[in-house]
């Protein structure tokens, strides 16, 4: 069955027409697919909006956070919860509910994250972010459908992203230790935007045709990381360009 091409009429492929030109697989089942992990990512984006508002409109939050000891040491957790999560999710990817669990505590520490990036920034500001990292996912997103369909191939820009992705990474410890100013905190987080608008399409095109039915967990977390990054490096250049 996965050694032949599905076409428009066949009796097996179901309804729907292949996602790519080379299509080797059912066309239902990777729209099912694809249902999916937009389902999950969604889940994760009202949790987000959920608890970044909380920890925003509770400011005995950040206050503890930001002024005591113990609060620091609680913010440093929060910071590198989801990076920690990341690890037993890698071993438990596949083994439902843990693999939920997991996700979900991910998830909750990345928003306490954003929360706390909103907390000092205006309602305006936030909204305009919001309003355009929005505007830019379904962009691109219906753009990869759009050039999936046409045969238009992204695997190329995995080891361009992956190169920029450490340069930013060293870039921002740079700016901790050696901090440079505004002016390159908005490069920084232009630079950002790109490589994620760049990863946003790259993770689009391996949701279309290369992640297997078993890595819809990576698969959710690679796409609402990607959305979290664009969002907070928009938030960024807007916080700079509104003082």
């Amino acid at each position: 069955m996965w050694n032949r091409t599905f076409s428009k009429n066949d009796v097996e492929s179901g309804t729907s027409e292949p996602l790519y030109p080379t299509m080797m697989e059912s066309p239902d089942l990777r729209w099912s697919f694809v249902r999916k992990i937009y389902t999950i990512v969604a889940i994760q984006l009202v949790l987000t909006v959920v608890v970044g508002a909380f920890v925003v409109s509770y400011h005995p939050i950040v206050t503890f956070l930001t002024t005591t000891r113990g609060g620091f040491a609680c913010y440093i957790l929060i910071i590198f919860t989801p990076f920690i999560t990341l690890c037993p999710l890698s071993c438990y990817y596949q083994r439902h509910p843990v693999n939920y669990v997991l996700l979900g505590i991910f998830t909750v520490g990345l928003a306490f994250a954003v929360g706390l990036s909103c907390a000092f920034t205006s309602g305006k500001v936030i909204l305009e972010a919001v309003i355009l990292t929005a505007v830019v996912v379904v962009s691109l997103t219906l753009f990869t459908f759009w050039a999936a369909k046409r045969g238009y191939d992204f695997n190329f820009l995995g080891p361009f992203l992956f190169g920029a992705l450490i340069v930013l990474i060293v870039f921002s410890f740079i700016q901790m230790f050696f901090p440079m100013g505004k002016i390159s905190v908005m490069i920084y987080a232009g630079l950002s935007a790109i490589i994620f608008c760049g990863y946003i399409v790259y993770d689009t095109d391996n949701l279309i045709k290369r992640y297997t039915y078993d890595e819809y967990i990576w698969a959710a977390v690679a796409l609402y990381l990607d959305i979290i990054n664009l969002f907070l490096s928009l938030l960024s250049i807007l916080r700079i360009a509104d003082r």
